[in-house]
């Protein structure tokens, strides 16, 4: 069997990195899916999804794809690419911060370093949005999101990347870090 599986067409790197991706522990609060890929950036992709639920409030949602190029992709200096888009509330305080972007970007280089997602190229933006009603709309609640667009080029095992994009999603909804040395149940839920 060469590079690529016979029925399917799937380059085995390909196929073996969304097996790794499948492999990253989700926190409890993370309920997990998968969602169709994108079709027209890379010949082969795979996505995941994920709410952050705590007590029936969900705090945060995000989105998590791997690309893969056989041929390699100048732009991503490599045949694979990590994209997220990770999005939660936050107090109007936190908006207003005019050091919030950096902070956001933090969280993301802090997750990938945390879990020994080793990376080249990273991109992104922050986008920090905050709404308050006025006229009829008076009483309705001002409310602040984050949100992380970002993608960088993994090198080594895919499994990390999928954990810090998870480990992302919590430090944005605000849950605590885990304490050292528990392990969190894994919850999936169907696809959607």
């Amino acid at each position: 069997m060469g590079a690529r599986t016979k029925l399917e067409g799937i380059p085995a790197p390909f196929t073996r990195a969304v097996e790794e991706v499948k492999r990253a522990v989700a926190r409890p609060e993370l309920e997990l899916g998968e969602m169709p890929a994108p079709q027209r950036i890379a010949p082969f992709a795979h996505a995941m999804t994920a709410d952050v639920v705590v007590a029936d409030v969900e705090l945060g949602t995000g989105r998590f794809i791997l690309l893969h190029d056989p041929a390699g992709n100048d732009a991503w200096n490599g045949t694979f690419r990590c994209v997220t888009f990770a999005r939660a509330d936050i107090e109007q305080e936190m908006a207003t911060d005019p050091l919030i972007t950096q902070v956001g970007w933090s969280w993301l280089t802090d997750a990938l370093e945390g879990a020994g997602a080793e990376h080249t190229n990273p991109a992104g933006s922050i986008t920090v949005v905050r709404s308050e009603g006025f006229g009829a709309m008076t009483d309705d609640e001002t409310d602040a999101q984050i949100e992380v667009r970002a993608s960088w080029t993994p090198h080594g095992g895919l499994e990390p990347h999928a954990s810090a994009w998870m480990e992302l999603l919590g430090k944005l909804a605000g849950l605590p870090p885990l304490a050292p040395g528990v392990v969190p149940l894994t919850r999936r839920r169907a696809s959607r």
